[in-house]
C-alpha cells in the first residue's frame, strides 16, 4: 500500500483528533504520534493525559513542540505519523519570538517533510478562520500564519478532511 499524507482540518472539539486516530489506526505498520503540546498548566496537563489514553500501546509518542519537521524527516521506514496538531506548534513558535517569515519557513519546511516522508502522515490542525476578525494583533497574527500554513499543508496532501460536529466531510 502506498503511502497517504492526510491533512485534517476542524473547529475546537470538532472531533478532529479522534477522526484522525481512527484513520491511522485503519493504515498498516508502526504508529507514531508527534505531539505538539506542551504541558504548561492543569488543564493542560489534564487534555494530554486524555490524549494518551485514547491511544493503544502500539502508538509510540513523540513529543517535540518546535521541530516538527525535523524530527519528521528523522523517522525512517513504514509506518504513521499523526502530527497533533499544527496550530498548538505554531502557538509554540510564536512564543519564542519568531517573525512572520521565519514561522512560514518552518511551515513550508514542515510541509515539504510530509510531502517527502516515507511514512504515511496524517496532519492536524484546528480550522481558525471561521469566527469573527480577532481583537488583538497576536490574534490574528496566529489566525493569518495558520491560515498560510493551512493551506499549504491541504494543498500537499493527498486528501484533506473538515470535521465539524464530530461528522467528517472529505474536502480533497
Amino acid at each position: 500500500m502506498d503511502k497517504k499524507f492526510i491533512f485534517v482540518t476542524g473547529g475546537a472539539k470538532s472531533g478532529k483528533s479522534s477522526f484522525a486516530l481512527n484513520l491511522a489506526n485503519g493504515l498498516p505498520g508502526p504508529r507514531y504520534y508527534l505531539a505538539t503540546a506542551e504541558a504548561l498548566d492543569r488543564e493542560m496537563e489534564e487534555k494530554i493525559k486524555k490524549h494518551k489514553e485514547e491511544r493503544s500501546s502500539r502508538w509510540e509518542t513523540i513529543e517535540e513542540p518546535r521541530e516538527v519537521a525535523e524530527k519528521l524527516e528523522g523517522l525512517k521506514g513504514s509506518g504513521v505519523v499523526l502530527i497533533d496538531c499544527l496550530t498548538l506548534w505554531i502557538t509554540n513558535l510564536l512564543t519564542d519570538d519568531l517573525n512572520n517569515g521565519e514561522i512560514l519557513k518552518k511551515g513550508e519546511a514542515l510541509a515539504s517533510a510530509c510531502k517527502k516522508s516515507p511514512l504515511s502522515i496524517i496532519a492536524v490542525s484546528n480550522e481558525v478562520g471561521l469566527g469573527i476578525v480577532p481583537l488583538t494583533p497576536v490574534a490574528r497574527r496566529f489566525r493569518d500564519l495558520s491560515g498560510v500554513i493551512n493551506q499549504r499543508i491541504a494543498g500537499l496532501s493527498d486528501e484533506a478532511y473538515l470535521v465539524t460536529a464530530g461528522m467528517p466531510l472529505k474536502i480533497k
